[in-house]
């Protein structure tokens, strides 16, 4: 699998890691420059600056929404979900998230739930860095899922190409 990492600039961002400074990463690109077609997943961060941050950008809520709309797997954790209540992503659904955001995503039309990790659909919500191991167990499941679904998808194409005639009387003899 390949690992892309977007921001909302390019260069570095400093990790946070319990209030402490954490480690800098590398972004890999802007996220108003990708396109959600071009990714089989999405993992939203954690914590409360990024998500706070991230949802008040229009490209960010874009990109969210458009994964959302593709019916592809999205995973979000702690305060994560505010971009997902932000891209209109909740309502009917069922999500977990830090505490601290239940309103939101109530407010939002999304039912919320206290549980380490919550999948509804392909959307998979955990609350906080302790649920990481559950969290982390149902992603690569989820993952595995959708990788299978795409492989599928390709051997039906590759197997029933578009372009082929569809069989019935008018093509069978002509």
């Amino acid at each position: 699998a390949e690992l892309t990492l977007l921001s909302d600039k390019t260069g570095q961002i400093e990790g946070v890691n319990k209030g402490a400074k954490g480690r800098a990463f590398t972004i890999d690109a802007e996220v108003g420059q990708a396109n959600p077609r071009d990714f089989d997943a999405l993992v939203l961060p954690g914590g409360k600056t990024s998500p706070e941050k991230l949802r008040r950008n229009s490209d960010a809520v874009a990109f969210v929404r458009g994964f959302m709309e593709a019916d592809k797997p999205v995973a979000a954790i702690c305060h994560g979900p505010l971009l997902l209540v932000e891209a209109d992503a909740v309502k009917g659904r069922t999500l977990t998230s830090t505490a601290s955001i239940e309103g939101e995503i109530r407010n939002a039309g999304g039912s919320w739930v206290d549980k380490q990790v919550q999948l509804d659909q392909k959307l998979l919500t955990s609350r906080k860095p302790e649920d990481l191991p559950a969290f982390c167990a149902q992603l690569v499941g989820l993952l595995g899922t959708a990788m299978d679904e795409r492989r599928l998808d390709k051997m039906v194409e590759q197997s029933f190409p578009a372009s082929d005639p569809l069989p019935g009387p008018i093509s069978i003899g002509g």
